[in-house]
């Protein structure tokens, strides 16, 4: 594995980021705080954590780049990643789950509840189960993306690329659920593309 840390001030230097993916079989986009929504068009929350410019700018870049020159590179977007990964694909974000929606704390401090598939996927991508969650926001629209899953109140908690081996992104946090289908399950099925992609 190799942790690909923005230097500061090279969050928007592509060629760095072109190089670095060359390096990489897979790509993890992992959690963190909220997005600064401003370059998306709307204002961000009061509520929000806003991320850090740098490795938002460095997020956002990894997943421009991805999709221009290795749109297979395999892809797990964990909670901010995920979120990252709607908004470049068109979508939109709930900046605040308290403002609308009751069971918002569900979704706190790592809390379990249940994940439902769409009906129209069925489990064929991914099943039902208990996932362990901290997020206060979570995507509204996933643009050209597919729901795949959702809470028991309806957030939406996962999404993938039906056009892309595996381009999967969830809302929960796998390294902290313990099925093990929707937590380690999913690297493992991380390593299987990029192996496969790689003719391992």
């Amino acid at each position: 594995p190799i942790l690909l840390s923005p230097a500061s001030g090279a969050a928007a230097d592509v060629g760095l980021v072109d190089r670095l993916l060359t390096l990489c079989d897979g790509l993890v986009l992992t959690g963190g705080d909220d997005p600064a929504m401003e370059r998306y068009g709307v204002t961000t929350h009061p509520a929000a954590t806003v991320e850090d410019p740098v490795r938002q700018a460095f997020d956002e870049c990894l997943l421009a780049r991805r999709a221009a020159l290795v749109p297979d590179l395999p892809l797990l977007a964990i909670c901010l990643g995920m979120q990252f990964l709607a908004l470049s694909r068109g979508g939109t974000l709930n900046q605040h789950l308290p403002d609308d929606t009751p069971t918002h704390a569900d979704h706190r401090d790592n809390r379990v509840h249940p994940i439902v598939p769409e009906a129209a996927v069925g489990d064929t991508v991914l099943r039902g189960g208990m996932v362990t969650s901290w997020h206060h926001q979570a995507v509204r629209d996933p643009g050209d993306l597919r729901v795949l899953a959702r809470a028991h109140d309806g957030v939406i908690e996962a999404i993938d690329d039906p056009g892309q081996a595996f381009c999967l992104g969830v809302q929960w946090h796998p390294e902290r659920t313990e099925d093990h289908g929707l937590g380690d399950g999913l690297f493992a099925g991380l390593v299987q593309a990029a192996a496969a992609r790689v003719g391992v």
